[in-house]
């Protein structure tokens, strides 16, 4: 099974589908254009791959929580009782790029690091190559860089009006050989939830993954966001999501399922996500069928809402049943 994807939407799909599932029958493929944060200064400083999308996943896929609860507070770690260049540095993020140096390569810096701790899926960077995502905006500006991408909708200057027309990365982005050979053996490719435009749908445009999966004999699985992102998804429905993935994959027929939230969420929480821009992603069916005819929508109830972060999530577990059962639907 090859899950795609990036975030929390990711992480938390991995964790459930590792609660459910035998790990080392998973392969989580994860974006190399981050540009911001420790693992953009990484990238500009260091001349490594971002490895902040790889170290959740390496988190996600730790079977024993004990493991897992040691390992978050060791990657977590943000170094800010120290002065120097090192100084907010995620230390997980130092391991990951130390182990690419020592090991001369991303894919296997990103091996050892599963080796190190017995970790039993796998994580492959969907490039070996520096990435660099650009959008094309309507009125013709452009924006260059994943984090100016991903933090638009909270510029002062933003304007609804200008939605996001294509991305593309600024060189020619050549896949990993791995990512191609594992999407061929997969029974089942799952798109993360996630934002759609610097997470999710950037994985389309590196050379041969779209080709990959559409030669590929697995179901295709799309786990449609919760909310709408201001900035990247304003008012979006399914249907929106269904024309973009398509746009990108060139193949009608090839997502077999769209999995969707059923459960009611909370006004008052509602109201909270409508004051920043945001609003549910209403699934319209009727519209999603004329766009992909074979295409299965599959209802469910998952969303949760996590007190702490004052966020709607997918339920880990609730999801991973649905992935797991989806081939009786």
């Amino acid at each position: 099974m090859v899950t795609i994807g990036g975030g929390t939407g990711h992480f938390s799909l991995l964790r459930g589908l590792v609660e459910q599932n035998q790990p080392e029958l998973l392969t989580a493929v994860v974006g190399t254009w981050d540009s911001g944060g420790s693992s953009g200064r990484l990238r500009t400083e260091v001349g490594v791959l971002p490895p902040g999308d790889i170290r959740q996943c390496l988190l996600a896929l730790m079977e024993d929580p004990k493991q897992r609860q040691v390992a978050q507070k060791l990657f977590d770690d943000r170094l800010e009782d120290i002065n120097g260049p090192l100084k907010g540095h995620s230390f997980g993020n130092l391991i990951a790029a130390r182990l690419e140096h020592i090991y001369k390569g991303p894919d296997r810096g990103v091996e050892a690091e599963r080796l190190l701790f017995r970790i039993g899926g796998r994580v492959l960077p969907v490039s070996l190559t520096e990435l660099n995502l650009m959008a094309k905006l309507e009125g013709g500006d452009e924006i260059e860089g994943e984090t100016n991408i991903d933090l638009r909708g909270e510029s002062k200057d933003y304007n609804p009006k200008h939605k996001i027309l294509r991305i593309y990365f600024d060189s020619n982005a050549d896949p990993n050989p791995e990512v191609i050979t594992q999407i061929a053996s997969a029974d089942k490719i799952i798109f993360s939830a996630g934002d759609l435009y610097t997470s999710i749908l950037p994985h389309l445009l590196v050379g041969g993954i779209k080709e990959a999966i559409i030669a590929s004999k697995a179901k295709v699985v799309l786990i449609l966001n919760l909310m709408t992102k201001r900035g990247e998804t304003d008012s979006f429905k399914a249907s929106d999501y269904l024309r973009a993935f398509l746009s990108y994959l060139e193949n009608k027929d090839r997502i077999n399922y769209m999995i969707t939230n059923s459960n009611g969420l909370d006004p008052e929480v509602l109201g909270i996500y409508k004051k920043q821009g945001q609003d549910v992603v209403k699934v319209d069916e009727e519209t999603c069928k004329k766009l992909s005819p074979k295409i299965k929508i599959v209802k469910s109830q998952l969303a949760v809402y996590h007190v702490r972060d004052h966020l709607f999530r997918h339920d880990p577990q609730s999801l991973a049943q649905v992935i797991l059962g989806i081939d009786k639907i």
